[in-house]
């Protein structure tokens, strides 16, 4: 299968409208009688992939269904997707790793079933396929599709093309998006945009919609056929006038930007490659620290900080003669 031409050169016109889908969401999980199950969030993030710009999306749900903890993890930058519901002396636990590696995309899935009861009663299925990059033109991981429905809704257009995707077997399947329009929230019916995912799998054809609100966050979520619907319990109240940007903040923590957190590890980088030529092009500053500690393990000083001063001291440019006693013994000097 392959996808249309139409949905190759979409996907390629879409780069610059991208800085407005960073920002989060936050709704919950209810079921058809309302009762609150758990969490949905998405967030969308600016990083870099060594020195290769890219966004980075994380998508999180987590919950209980008939009292039975089951959530879903989703990290794109390459893709991680982690499944799982434990039931009481059972657990079923999906993972799923996607990454390019020397042309092609080679994906992992690993299925874990079993009782709870120690590693022996558990079984593992093992699933891994690869396909050169050119056969996957205009791929949409489950990641990029919740940026790429947020895209559609901001634009407030559905693109008529057919893109491709992977079903639970790995295997390449079409899928297409048609248009929706109106939803309830907090009591209150809402001019929403609507987007409907078709997942054309022969195994499990599956239908997502969603629902998304002027400015682009998402007002609601569920699959076709499913008792268990994600949604928004308020309207959001704090946006700006005439500016669809939300206003709220949040705390910065930047071990936790992606964006920050590569920034640093680059610079970290530069700084490790600066240090290094110094020391290449300076080599007696080695000589120099190999002396010192040599002295230092020999006297085993209870001082060390005023013991470095006074090893130090004869190499000031500017310093003025101490007495004979406070001379570290056996100084030796190399040229």
């Amino acid at each position: 299968m392959k996808a249309s031409e139409e949905a190759i050169a979409f996907l390629s016109s879409i780069g610059e409208f991208l800085s407005k889908c960073v920002f989060s969401d936050s709704l919950v999980t209810v079921s058809e009688s309302g009762r609150d199950l758990g969490n949905f969030t998405v967030t969308v993030e600016f990083a870099r992939k060594g020195r290769q710009p890219c966004m980075l999306l994380h998508a999180q749900s987590q919950g209980a269904i008939d009292e039975s903890p089951c959530g879903t993890t989703l990290e794109v930058l390459e893709e991680h997707h982690h499944e799982y519901v434990k039931l009481e002396g059972h657990s079923l636990d999906k993972k799923c790793h996607m990454v390019q590696h020397n042309g092609q995309m080679v994906i992992n899935k690993i299925t874990t079933v079993g009782e709870v009861k120690g590693i022996n009663s558990l079984h593992f299925r093992i699933k891994s396929v690869s396909y050169p990059l050119p056969v996957l033109r205009g791929h949409v991981t489950e990641g990029s599709n919740l940026l790429l429905m947020r895209l559609i809704a901001l634009r407030k257009k559905v693109p008529d093309v057919t893109f491709i995707s992977l079903d639970q077997g790995l295997h390449i399947i079409h899928s297409t998006f048609v248009s929706d329009c109106q939803l309830e929230v907090g009591g209150e019916t809402v001019e929403v945009f609507g987007v409907e995912r078709i997942v054309r799998s022969a195994e499990n054809p599956t239908t997502w919609q969603s629902y998304f609100l002027v400015d682009g966050h998402l007002a609601g979520r569920a699959q076709v056929g499913s008792p268990v619907t994600t949604r928004l319990l308020h309207l959001p109240s704090q946006l700006e006038e005439g500016n669809h940007s939300p206003t709220w903040k949040t705390p910065l923590i930047w071990e936790k930007d992606m964006q920050m957190h590569s920034n640093f590890l680059d610079r970290k980088e530069e700084l490790k490659e600066d240090h290094a030529l110094y020391l290449r092009e300076n080599p007696e500053i080695s000589a120099l620290i190999s002396d010192f500690l040599h002295f230092l393990l020999l006297r085993k000083p209870d001082d060390v900080f005023q013991f470095a001063r006074d090893y130090f001291l004869p190499f000031a440019a500017h310093s003025h003669p101490e007495p004979p006693s406070k001379q570290p013994l056996g100084h030796i000097t190399r040229a």
